[in-house]
């Protein structure tokens, strides 16, 4: 009776495991951008950051431009970072080009 009761709480253990790992999965995490620091993509392809000071504030803010609210970044099949400023949430707030 011990045996069964081992087993059957091991399945639960393990069903819950995956079940938690499909619905982290699924949940949005925010980015952590922080006000002192840069973020670059390369023209390699690559992402870097770089730490900033106010020396050039206002040479760095010359060429720049707001990004609009509601905008997604996202990498592309071939390795190319793209945006999109249309909608990408359904009405009830799920992500319209998941796998779901």
């Amino acid at each position: 009776m011990t045996r069964v009761s081992t087993k059957a709480l091991l399945t639960a253990a393990v069903l819950a495991g995956f079940s938690t790992g499909a619905f982290a999965q699924a949940a949005p995490t925010p980015w952590e951008l922080k006000p002192d620091m840069g973020y670059a993509y390369g023209k390699d392809g690559k992402t870097l950051s770089y730490k900033m000071g106010t020396n050039n504030a206002g040479l760095l803010l010359k060429g720049a431009k707001k990004v609009p609210r509601g905008t997604l970044f996202f990498i592309g099949q071939n390795g190319q970072l793209y945006m999109r400023s249309g909608p990408y949430l359904e009405g009830d707030g799920s992500f319209m080009f998941g796998s779901n």
